[in-house]
């Protein structure tokens, strides 16, 4: 199935009316996750998740949020991690589900890399080249905000939907001039390329993203317990991280490198690529308490004016809640 038929069933999904299927037992919990390097893959490596939650985990792994939106969707996942422009197009189409925890805010752990000899310096240079992305992803999201800025017509680019995996592989046989893209593809293109441009810039430019944990609202509805306790586990990992981040990083190296996919000498760096929020944080105003909601509105708007989604809402507060992370602080 070709990466466009995968985003079609993905959308077609986000259509369905409030999902009709039955609740999964509440000893069982499946998680779908990203290669994205973050302190909960070491949680997730030690298998810490099944007793903070009181359930057997079932992790599977996914390249892209449109596909982690498409199994929330189909019932497939309980819990799920995406961007927040996939986040953005499922609110949209109301699919029933609620962002609980923001995993960071994404500065150069997300890049625009230019091939080597491809004589792309900059955005403008993208005109009339091949540039591979994630379509429905944050990096889709700050591509296109970044052709925007510079005042580059996105049809006049030749934007590729792959996923990560085939951005690395395209790159290789070279049939991209340049990828927008996360880690581990990302440090893998970035030994013959040159980054140009990063999601931290494309923030100071006005469009924001993050990264973040939602859950099918039927099952934070019969399951709290077991989201609070998957909360309150993903935040003592960010919390050993924050109170020691050289000495965590090379401790935990390996573990994370195991689940994602990077290079272990690598992970350091990579962490410091992302701005990760303590539970206090995650529930202020800035953030759950009002911000993310904000911010999804204003991705939500930016997608349409792409015409990547029909409509927007009104308000996106219902797809976003502080509740789980305000209850974990009270068992860290």
């Amino acid at each position: 199935m070709t990466r466009l038929l995968i985003l079609g069933a993905a959308l077609a999904a986000l259509a369905l009316p409030p999902l009709a299927v039955s609740a999964q037992a509440a000893d069982k919990l499946t998680i779908g996750y990203q290669t994205v390097v973050e302190p909960s893959k070491a949680a997730q490596a030690a298998g810490a998740y099944d007793a903070a939650t009181g359930a057997e985990v079932d992790w599977r792994k996914f390249d892209s949020g449109a596909e982690v939106i498409a199994a929330l969707a189909s019932g497939a996942l309980d819990i799920g991690y995406v961007g927040s422009s996939p986040l953005a197009a499922a609110a949209s189409r109301k699919l029933p589900v609620e962002a609980f925890f923001v995993v960071g805010l994404i500065g150069s752990s997300e890049a625009l890399v230019a091939r080597d000899g491809s004589g792309v310096a900059g955005v403008k240079d993208l005109e009339g080249r091949k540039v591979a992305v994630p379509f429905v992803s944050t990096t889709h999201y700050s591509l296109l905000a970044a052709l925007a800025h510079e005042g580059v017509d996105a049809k006049k680019v030749e934007i590729l939907n792959l996923r990560p995996p085939e951005i690395a592989a395209a790159w290789t046989r070279g049939d991209i001039d340049a990828a927008y893209v996360w880690d581990p593809a990302l440090g893998q293109i970035k030994e013959t390329g040159k980054v140009i441009l990063d999601s931290a810039e494309v923030a100071d430019w006005g469009a924001p993203t993050f990264d973040a944990w939602i859950v099918r609202k039927d099952y934070a509805a019969e399951h709290p317990e077991a989201v609070r306790g998957f909360v309150a586990e993903t935040a003592r990992a960010y919390d050993a991280y924050r109170a020691d981040p050289a000495g965590w990083s090379a401790t935990n190296a390996k573990a994370i490198a195991e689940v994602t996919g990077a290079k272990a000498k690598e992970v350091p760096g990579l962490l410091t690529g992302y701005v990760f929020p303590t539970l206090a944080e995650q529930a202020s105003p800035a953030l759950l308490g009002g911000g993310t909601a904000e911010a999804v509105a204003q991705a939500s708007a930016f997608l349409q004016a792409q015409g990547r989604i029909d409509a927007v809402l009104p308000d996106y507060a219902p797809y976003v809640t502080s509740a789980f992370v305000a209850e974990a602080a009270k068992l860290n």
